[in-house]
């Protein structure tokens, strides 16, 4: 959630950069500044009859101690007029608070300077390419095929057992899945991560936390029953832990990571693209989140994207990383990177990563915060990234080390998978 206090004193600038994200509503813009202005005098009014109020309340008592009654009780009479407007002024404030909040969490974050304009994922930049895309023979195929040949994945058993989107992973399909984990979760670690186990299902207030609601709000299986959302992803729980936390100076970074499946109804999504393990409901992702200093947030951005490009380079999947335009752009984000592994068999780009700045964005609406070196208290930045979600790299590992003889597993993998070869 953005600052008031940014947007009434930056107003041009905060209508440039959320033109760059395609949200061009100056009218929501200024109704924030007006509502702020508004209650601003509305807080200065109540602050002042208060004080007044407690003057005369002491005056009064001075006065009864003084035997000067009949006077006393003359401002006595006044102060049930104060009273009344005391209590009108209070519940004004308190609508004004809420329908400032109701319209500032209508603005996305502002995107970073570095972010290009566009309206598609045809206008992101690419900022780098790494790897040769294997030449795979005319007869190559498709992941969903070869996960039906090997018997790895039963997709028709997960649309019997749930519905589309909810595939059963089978024999060394399964083991491919946890090894994949566990080499995520260990290198993760390696980079100074602290693991967490979590909560799979979220209260409403988590999800407001990092944003996921009220904009992603349709996207997200909800238990109506209980008030809760299975989590679209583990930054919503890992982020959370923090929710309402003061941090000393010195504790930053705080760097996690955690496993978890995540839920998204993906609601829309259709065709040939959406095959296989290219866009389920349900899927398995090693989350990375770090809390940092602001001075501290781009550079961390920049660690996070090495460490998932390590990762893929480790695999040795090809890749690409894309600098997201603004119309590409997540609602609470600053900057995006994606990182897309090449299907050869699909002879397409797939994301398997994003890494993203949301500056004081989440840390605003969680009240997280840190102690700076002048002991103030200071928004702190958060950030996070998937190191990796688990369907399309399985779908580019499969598809780009098949051979005649099988699939090739990663060198780096074996140990975790204890075979080098599905046959």
């Amino acid at each position: 959630m953005l600052q008031v206090s940014y947007i009434r004193d930056n107003r041009e600038q905060v209508l440039e950069r959320l033109a760059v994200k395609n949200f061009k509503q100056t009218e929501l813009v200024d109704k924030v500044i007006s509502l702020d202005d508004q209650r601003r005098q509305t807080q200065n009014r109540l602050d002042n009859i208060s004080a007044e109020a407690n003057s005369a309340a002491k005056q009064i008592g001075e006065l009864m101690r003084n035997g000067k009654k009949e006077e006393a009780e003359g401002i006595k009479a006044k102060t049930g007029a104060w009273k009344e407007e005391i209590k009108q002024l209070g519940e004004q404030l308190s609508q004004l608070e809420q329908e400032l909040q109701q319209k500032l969490v209508l603005l996305p974050n502002l995107p970073h300077s570095s972010v290009p304009k566009g309206l598609t994922p045809e206008d992101n930049e690419v900022v780098l390419e790494h790897g040769e895309t294997p030449a795979l023979p005319a007869n190559a195929l498709p992941h969903w095929e070869l996960a039906a040949k090997y018997n790895l994945i039963d997709f028709e058993l997960g649309v019997k057992i749930t519905g589309a989107g909810f595939p059963v992973y089978k024999g060394k399909g399964a083991k491919l899945q946890r090894a994949l984990i566990n080499f995520f979760l260990a290198e993760a670690e390696k980079a100074g991560y602290d693991e967490r186990a979590l909560p799979l299902l979220v209260n409403e207030a988590s999800g407001f936390g990092t944003g996921q609601l009220p904009d992603k709000e349709g996207q997200m299986y909800y238990v109506g029953l209980d008030n809760l959302y299975l989590i679209p992803t583990a930054e919503v729980p890992i982020t959370n832990l923090y929710r309402d936390v003061i941090l000393k100076g010195e504790e930053l970074p705080v760097m996690n990571c955690g496993y978890t499946p995540c839920f998204r109804r993906e609601a829309g999504s259709y065709g040939a693209h959406v095959r296989g393990l290219n866009r389920l409901h349900q899927f398995d992702k090693v989350e990375i989140v770090q809390v940092v200093h602001p001075d501290k947030s781009y550079e961390t951005l920049e660690e996070m994207s090495k460490h998932v490009q390590g990762l893929l380079q480790k695999l040795g999947l090809p890749y690409r990383v894309l600098r997201l335009c603004g119309g590409d752009m997540g609602f609470a984000s600053a900057l995006t990177y994606d990182m897309e592994t090449w299907s050869a068999a699909q002879q397409r780009w797939l994301e398997v990563s994003s890494v993203s700045n949301f500056e004081t964005f989440q840390s605003n609406r969680l009240k997280l915060r840190f102690r700076n070196a002048e002991g103030k208290t200071q928004l702190a930045h958060t950030l996070n990234g998937s190191a990796l979600a688990l369907p399309r790299i399985v779908a580019t590992l499969l598809e780009n080390n098949q051979t005649e003889n099988g699939i090739k597993i990663p060198e780096v993998l074996v140990p975790y998978t204890g075979f080098d070869m599905i046959s």
